[in-house]
């Protein structure tokens, strides 16, 4: 038996072959992902963009604005187009593609200033992605709101075309760091064994999982670990009866800890560690809007909260969304809205 006979095709036939018919008939093709791209958007962007150059494709990656440090040692990365720093390169590149892939998400809007320019764009365009309700906007559209990760859905794509073998060494390690990092080091959304098989054709690819981890999770600054110690310390609330936590920060809160891009990724993790925690919730003031995080164990379903209440979606135990208007506001919203709740958070078995 062939290693990957282990891994069902997940992705409808018909739609896997018009994705391969379209890439064959192109010779320019973008790949954009989301504001603030995280270790997925990333991982499958720049995997997707290796195998494409090596099927000798024109390929540009185009992200809305910058990206953590820590995501910055992934192959590729230093040729990303940030559009926030270079406009005008960016509306180029769009108005000049035959092929417009969109990963990581999806409607337009979360491509912030770009979405424009994309839906106005004459190039095919396609949807591969793992949030619910996608767009219409798409010729082609690979939605799996059960797969834990896009880069595990590019994985199985490649794989569907008999690319596994091909499969570079920089593709694997750009498809693990997406997994790894959007399932929380397989913490969370992790229980389909189907990912450990996957893992196992990764490593056979030779890559260092080891390292990988790392890169990621071992490769903070001291102001990030200071600031950390505050938000922990003086920014967290505790709803016992609800067996819920927040913690906040403010743009004043930030700027004593010389914060930079990515030093609060993980942060809504650590009150899950609490005894009788079952969700929380993160709320971060930043330039134009108000971002929340939401994480949670066991069936409650945070992906609900974030989409009733904040214009977001997700997992059920690992969602994220956005509030546009004063930070005060928003966290008034959130108390507001966690005792709406209050019934399902205080039935939660512990």
């Amino acid at each position: 038996m062939k290693y990957t006979e282990s891994i069902s095709n997940v992705i409808e036939q018909d739609k896997a072959e018009k994705i391969s018919r379209l890439i064959d008939q192109s010779s320019r093709i973008l790949i954009t992902t989301h504001l603030s791209p995280d270790g997925d958007a990333l991982g499958s962007s720049l995997a997707f963009g290796h195998y494409l150059s090596r099927k000798g494709k024109n390929v540009r990656i185009i992200v809305p604005n910058s990206f953590p440090y820590f995501l910055k040692w992934m192959p590729g990365s230093d040729n990303i187009l940030i559009y926030e720093y270079n406009k005008g390169a960016g509306q180029s590149i769009i108005e000049n593609t035959d092929l417009i892939f969109s990963l990581d998400y999806n409607i337009p809007k979360r491509v912030g200033e770009m979405a424009g320019f994309i839906e106005k764009s004459q190039a095919k365009k396609v949807l591969i992605d793992h949030h619910l309700e996608p767009g219409k906007i798409y010729d082609a559209v690979v939605s799996h709101p059960e797969i834990a990760s896009t880069s595990e859905i590019i994985f199985r794509l490649l794989m569907q075309w008999g690319e596994y073998e091909k499969m570079t060494f920089e593709e694997a390690e750009c498809i693990y760091c997406g997994m790894m990092t959007d399932t929380g080091g397989f913490t969370y959304n992790s229980n389909d064994p189907e990912i450990y098989e996957i893992i196992s054709l990764l490593l056979r690819k030779k890559i260092d999982k080891d390292r990988i981890y790392s890169k990621v999770y071992n490769n903070y600054t001291e102001d990030r670990f200071r600031l950390l110690g505050f938000t922990l310390s003086q920014r967290m609330k505790i709803y016992p009866e609800l067996h819920s936590a927040l913690i906040w920060l403010s743009k004043e809160d930030q700027s004593q800890f010389k914060f930079s891009k990515g030093d609060t990724e993980g942060f809504v993790n650590y009150p899950l560690s609490i005894r009788n925690i079952l969700f929380s919730t993160f709320i971060r003031e930043d330039d134009a809007l108000v971002k929340m995080s939401f994480r949670s164990q066991g069936s409650f379903p945070c992906n609900q909260f974030a989409s009733e209440f904040f214009h977001g979606g997700g997992h059920r135990n690992a969602s994220g969304g956005e509030f546009y208007g004063s930070f005060e506001d928003a966290v008034k919203l959130f108390e507001e809205s966690l005792f709406s709740y209050a019934e399902q958070l205080k039935n939660r078995d512990i």
